[in-house]
């Protein structure tokens, strides 16, 4: 009876000196955590969790130990207590917001949105900076059509509205999307004008739309010249000024192009080289 009485009071005393070797590393956590050293943080707050026994804790440490384990950039650590923060209903969307920002450092995309997109819906903040991470987190991966999506939502609150003009084009033109790129832009131009990414963006378009077109008249004449050159017309036949006409409507119709791209960027040499040309050319 004395030997189990003696087992029974060690267990016991153990337990005790668990508890109270739990408790002061949560203190020291503490301290850790209030000078920023969070991996140091981490390390004692999950030793003393894991020697708890029956010792009850308040549910708002597993946000502190979530919070100390993200801003060691500790994934794994961040999943276990912030996950249970949100079992708990404590502090949900940052939490998720919290996971997917980490998901986000470690290129792992498709996990990362995931995560903001829970963040957005169990928010009660409003929902516009996260909707701005989850689109550039799924432009990061490539992820196009979802990151259009927040791009768009983002744009209607106008939350940081010409960055996110200038990614949505930009991930229309990674699909091979021409034509939603260059609407993107012109919308995006209309609503910002003067942008130092989306007028310059749409200008380079007007551009190269307008000097395919002088290209195009220009190797029509260059064909006439060299058939006079060859003998098979002159100038005066009418079949060579019908080819000289044909070139020059090209020209007529580049001119307001170049011009919108002049406008749009009036630094670009080139754009005024080849809108001189087709003045001259006509």
């Amino acid at each position: 009876m004395k030997r189990l009485l003696s087992i029974v009071f060690l267990i016991f005393s153990v337990i005790i000196v668990n508890a109270q070797d739990a408790a002061e590393k949560i203190n020291q956590a503490q301290e850790a955590l209030g000078n920023k050293d969070y991996a140091k943080a981490y390390e004692l707050y999950d030793n003393a969790m894991n020697n708890l026994g029956d010792v009850q804790v308040p549910e708002a440490i597993y946000y502190n130990i979530g919070i100390a384990a993200y801003r060691s950039d500790n994934l794994e650590g961040a999943k276990k207590y912030l996950g249970k923060s949100i079992e708990l209903g404590i502090n949900v969307s940052k939490c998720n917001e919290y996971i997917a920002r980490l998901y986000e450092d470690k290129e792992m995309y498709e996990e990362a949105v995931a995560s903001f997109t829970q963040a957005i819906e169990t928010s009660e903040e409003g929902s516009g900076d996260l909707y701005y991470l989850a689109a550039i987190a799924a432009y990061k991966g490539k992820m196009y059509d979802q990151a259009i999506s927040y791009f768009d939502k983002c744009i209607e609150g106008n939350v940081r509205g010409e960055t996110c003009v200038y990614y949505k084009a930009n991930a229309f033109k990674s699909q091979g999307n021409d034509d939603g790129y260059k609407a993107a832009l012109e919308s995006g131009n209309e609503k910002y004008p003067g942008d130092k990414r989306i007028a310059p963006a749409l200008a380079k378009i007007y551009f190269d739309e307008g000097y395919a077109l002088y290209q195009k008249g220009a190797e029509v004449i260059t064909a006439a010249n060299a058939k006079v050159e060859a003998g098979d017309m002159s100038t005066a036949d009418d079949a060579y000024k019908a080819e000289v006409e044909k070139g020059k409507e090209s020209f007529r119709a580049a001119i307001p192009i170049l011009e919108k791209a002049k406008e749009l960027d009036p630094s670009n040499a080139n754009v005024e080289n080849v809108l001189s040309a087709c003045n001259q050319s006509l």
